[in-house]
């Protein structure tokens, strides 16, 4: 079997992406970060999805990018938007936290001898963030190629977006045909001690729109009242 690593939040998409790369028969490496985000119920999240879709191996990461900020995702001093999206870039991006991310996927992807990697990013339902576009990926591939051992003595990487041009919807549909549980993901920007969903930061209202236009399902997210 062919090895992929794939990028694990404990969100929808990212589940999602797993799921769609051992449907197609890749021996899955999950990787996971705990970067400085001001919530921990996503880590969880993606223990359970984890252990509920089945891979080889699932590898935690420990950064801290709060030690940067200038993220209402990794400073707890600015407060999370909960008026809906406004067309600009929100403060919820996190500086190169895709860049990061893919970097540290790519190292474990070259040790592992795996060429493909999954990320779960969405250029259609999304907040804006620069670093979930076609071109930031494309850049990326283009990186991993020229930057490595692998790359150099002719090994090709691919960097897989099963995700990038399909609405919340769809997402949520083509999770559904995989058996995925999706009351075990959680997309909330800033959920309550219990891990409930705030039902009102951006993730929440694309979240919630999904589900609402799939009438195959009711939407499992656990809010806060």
């Amino acid at each position: 079997m062919k090895k992929a690593v794939i990028l694990v939040s404990g969100g929808l998409d990212s589940a999602t992406a797993l799921a769609i790369a051992k449907s197609q028969g890749y021996a899955c490496y999950a990787l996971s970060f705990d970067y400085g985000q001001r919530h921990k119920a996503e880590l969880q999240a993606a223990r359970q999805v984890v252990e509920h879709i089945g891979i080889v191996e699932h590898k935690f990461i420990h950064l801290n990018l709060d030690s940067i900020g200038g993220s209402a995702l990794t400073d707890v001093d600015i407060n999370v938007p909960t008026k809906g999206l406004s067309g600009k870039i929100p403060i919820t991006y996190v500086p190169a936290r895709n860049s990061v991310f893919l970097t540290l996927a790519l190292g474990w992807a070259e040790v592992l001898s795996a060429y493909d990697i999954f990320i779960g990013v969405n250029a259609i339902d999304y907040s804006g963030y620069p670093d979930c576009r076609p071109e930031f990926i494309t850049a990326f591939e283009k990186l991993a190629n020229i930057a490595t051992k692998a790359g150099v003595e002719g090994h090709k990487f691919k960097v897989h977006t099963p995700l990038i041009n399909l609405s919340k919807a769809e997402i949520i549909q083509r999770g559904l045909s995989l058996g995925i549980n999706y009351s075990m993901t959680i997309s909330c920007y800033q959920p309550n001690a219990e891990g409930f969903a705030c039902g009102v930061c951006d993730a929440c209202r694309l979240r919630k729109d999904g589900f609402e236009s799939v009438q195959a399902i009711d939407d499992p997210t656990k809010y806060a009242r």
